[in-house]
């Protein structure tokens, strides 16, 4: 199995060493780093043509005439890599050894499965582990309570829980994913994710497989919650498990978030005509009158309340 990773950079002298050392230090090896540098103008050139020099057989550099941003930038070294399976590596992070080999062991035993991530843990600009709750605790916490992890619904009716820093992707599935749109506040992992996703393509493994560093520079974060039981159960109300889920109030914040992701991926759906995203609206708006019909039920009272105070 010939492994790729697609690595872009922008200005990554800081941290680019211990990402890159902790690729090569897999135990499962990689077949090539494909490296797309976004127009950096501190010493990242220099750090990867140092590696470069050193392991011929695997780096492969490409510097963008133009900065793409990040998006683009992605698409671009996605579209380079050559491997049968394509790991996505932000600049910044750390992965643990095993990782290639388990995504790997995961994707042969899984023939149905085309886009992996994991869990991760969370490490500061020294490196050092902060014991938090991520969102990437959300199917661990379902499936602790025996209750079905149904990844579509979560990424397209509640928020995407599928981070790009520890993505990998089948090859052959490129096609269903490329190109790539440029759209405010909506990033290539969401993209992937809930194509993925609504094609039942989509896995998430539970094992901490990297470390995400949080800086004041990075362009995404907002991952991570306080680790303690309050945090622990105000995920599950906002992941509307169902223990909570018959809870009017969670209900209502419920359709509240549906009608966020409705505007949001209608938004992507007008920006793009793909067809996936007008069926994951229609999917949406059962769900929201579903959920409103429910309430009506439960207490027609309150629903008419809620009506008068427009927060249905």
């Amino acid at each position: 199995m010939k492994i790729s990773i697609a690595l872009c950079t922008y200005n990554g002298e800081k941290f680019i060493r211990e990402q890159i050392d902790s690729i090569l230090k897999q135990t499962q090896k990689v077949s090539e780093i494909v490296i797309c540098d976004d127009g950096s103008v501190d010493s990242t050139i220099e750090i990867l043509q140092n590696y470069k020099n050193r392991y011929p057989e695997i780096f492969k550099i490409h510097i963008n005439k133009k900065n793409l941003k990040s998006v683009k930038n992605f698409e671009k070294a996605i579209a380079l890599c050559t491997g049968d399976i394509i790991f996505l590596s932000d600049q910044d992070d750390i992965w643990e050894r095993e990782k290639v080999k388990t995504y790997c062991h995961f994707i042969e035993n899984h023939s149905d499965i085309s886009v992996i991530c994991s869990n991760g843990f969370i490490i500061n600009e020294n490196s050092k582990k902060i014991d938090q709750y991520t969102i990437w605790d959300i199917p661990k916490f379902f499936k602790e309570k025996n209750e079905i992890v149904n990844y579509y619904e979560i990424i397209a009716f509640i928020s995407n829980i599928a981070t790009g820093a520890s993505m990998a992707i089948r090859r052959e599935f490129i096609e269903n994913i490329l190109p790539i749109p440029e759209i405010e506040g909506f990033h290539h992992d969401e993209w992937i994710a809930l194509i993925a996703a609504y094609e039942n393509k989509f896995a998430m493994i539970d094992d901490k497989l990297f470390s995400y560093r949080f800086h004041e520079n990075q362009q995404v974060g907002g991952v991570f919650v306080e680790k303690n039981d309050f945090s622990k159960k105000d995920l599950l109300k906002k992941f509307y498990s169902q223990e909570y889920s018959k809870n009017p109030s969670v209900k209502l914040s419920f359709l509240k978030r549906l009608k966020r992701r409705e505007r949001k991926l209608k938004e992507v759906y007008l920006s793009t005509d793909n067809k996936i995203f007008n069926s994951i609206l229609l999917n949406i708006q059962a769900k929201r009158n579903e959920i409103t019909e429910e309430l009506k039920s439960d207490n027609f009272i309150l629903f008419v309340l809620y009506k008068i105070l427009g927060k249905i």
